[in-house]
């Protein structure tokens, strides 16, 4: 396996699928995808989990949020996305980004708290799936 820094544009068919496969593919497309970095995990040549990191500067220092992360199913449980999030916070780190965030699907709790992350606030709606906002200081 091999991550390496891709298009914003070529994160959206994984998103579309894994994501929001009864939406649009325009729905998955962010608000700033042109100016946020983005991780491909490949099995061979082929995409097969994307990760979207929104940097913000701010009078508290640098954050960054995790947006549209997601793994191709058949490619789930296999330590991928842990291989893309452990890369992604080694980059922000050396970055110097001192907070890391996202909205965190109900379901995936536990896979966001291995690296940390602890649950801020109460369970949230979007779009008709559960949420907790999660975050962790580097």
């Amino acid at each position: 396996m091999r991550i390496k820094t891709i298009a914003w544009q070529d994160a959206l068919p994984i998103r579309h699928t894994v994501l929001w496969p009864d939406k649009a593919i325009e729905f998955c497309k962010v608000e700033g995808d042109e100016h946020a970095n983005h991780y491909g995990a490949f099995v061979d040549q082929t995409l097969v989990c994307v990760a979207s990191i929104y940097i913000k500067e701010s009078c508290d220092g640098r954050t960054a949020r995790l947006r549209k992360f997601a793994t191709l199913p058949q490619y789930q449980g296999q330590g991928v996305g842990s291989k893309v999030i452990e890369h992604a916070i080694t980059k922000l780190k050396a970055e110097q980004v001192l907070r890391f965030w996202c909205d965190a699907r109900t379901s995936a709790l536990g896979f966001y708290q291995r690296f940390g992350l602890e649950v801020e606030g109460d369970e949230f709606d979007k779009s008709g799936v559960k949420y907790f906002k999660m975050s962790v200081e580097l």
